[in-house]
């Protein structure tokens, strides 16, 4: 219990701060969700020029851009500040936070929460309820529990991916850019359907790396359409395992990562 007050005090903290200059903080809210809407947008654009991408139409992509924007959104409001992990291990400041009595990772996203991001997360969901109202869904009692799951699924997993790649600061500081292209690089790849990718570089972030089932399978498996890729039609309903997996695989590197810091004795 003393730990969840000391957690809850640095978010109540965080909160004041971020709200002391009110006006700021609503110009804020709103200029962040200007790269999700970007997103959106150029989905539209594409349709303007075509009646289907990859064999899809404009509702059924945009239920998958949906799933998409809804997972990054939260994953990124919840744990997005960690990529601030690199300027902590360049100036030896992360010592501060090893040497108190509470669970790193925890301090670190508490530390800056990043409320001014909340609106992108209204605006992904936002996003995703009206795509499925688009569609003709024929709605089943596994199909609702999907619905629920898969968006929080996207967001474990997009969220282990800015764990990851953040932990390869404890190696190579500067790995900034190389983080970004799975975590935002990761965000506009899941926004389409995989048909739309092709050869060696699908099955590798489609596939191998699991992107294909942040919200492209369980789309498939929401509108019971068949996957033109050949996968089964369950496939949609492993986005939670293939989160876990990848939550597994996050905390590993987290974990070796914490192992391998060297203090600076600042």
């Amino acid at each position: 219990m003393g730990e969840l007050r000391a957690y809850a005090a640095l978010g109540a903290a965080q909160v004041r701060s971020a709200t002391a200059y009110r006006t700021s903080f609503v110009v804020e809210l709103f200029a962040n969700m200007g790269a999700t809407v970007f997103d959106v947008l150029a989905v539209l654009v594409l349709f303007r020029a075509t009646p289907a991408l990859g064999g899809f139409s404009l509702a059924e992509a945009m239920l998958i851009t949906g799933l998409s924007a809804a997972g990054f959104t939260l994953a990124d409001f919840a744990v997005g500040n960690v990529d601030h992990l690199k300027s902590l291990v360049r100036a030896g400041t992360l010592d501060a936070v090893l040497v108190r009595p509470l669970g790193a990772l925890p301090q670190l996203l508490l530390m800056d929460l990043p409320i001014r991001k909340a609106l992108r997360v209204v605006f992904g969901f936002a996003v995703l309820g009206l795509a499925v109202a688009a569609n003709d869904i024929d709605w089943t009692p596994a199909r609702v529990l999907l619905l629920v799951v898969a968006p929080v699924a996207a967001a474990v997993f997009f969220g282990s991916i800015f764990v990851s790649s953040a932990s390869l600061a404890f190696w190579w500081v500067d790995s900034g850019e190389v983080g970004a292209a799975f975590t935002y690089g990761g965000r506009d790849f899941t926004s389409y359907p995989m048909s739309v990718f092709g050869g060696w570089f699908r099955g590798l972030f489609a596939y191998a790396l699991g992107f294909a089932f942040v919200a492209y399978q369980p789309a498939l498996a929401l509108l019971g359409v068949p996957d033109p890729l050949g996968l089964p039609a369950w496939s949609g309903f492993l986005s939670p395992l293939v989160a876990l997996g990848a939550a597994a695989f996050a905390a590993g590197v987290w974990r070796a990562g914490i192992r391998h810091y060297r203090s600076t004795g600042s």
